[in-house]
């Protein structure tokens, strides 16, 4: 059940990453949920713990979706410097 839950979230929060950095005619679905899923890791590996809010692992919260969601932006941000060389 984790495994099916980690999927919806991520692609919800990779879609809405995707949306706020501008890069959603780039990207897919698949895409989206990777996003969505490595940033939610990333969150919650560096922000969560930072901010005292729980990860998506220990229930799903609004703060819970919040840190994914900074994450994944994060993630998206990197990714736009590397491959234009510029942050949009």
């Amino acid at each position: 059940m984790g495994l099916i839950i980690w999927l919806i979230v991520g692609g919800i929060v990779g879609w809405l990453a995707s949306l706020v950095m501008k890069t959603d005619g780039q990207q897919g679905m698949l895409l989206n949920v990777v996003v969505g899923i490595v940033g939610a890791f990333l969150g919650g590996w560096l922000i969560s713990p930072l901010v005292g809010v729980g990860t998506i692992n220990d229930g799903i919260s609004i703060g819970s979706v919040v840190v994914s969601l900074v994450g994944a932006i994060i993630l998206l941000a990197i990714v736009n410097l590397f491959r234009r060389g510029r942050v949009r």
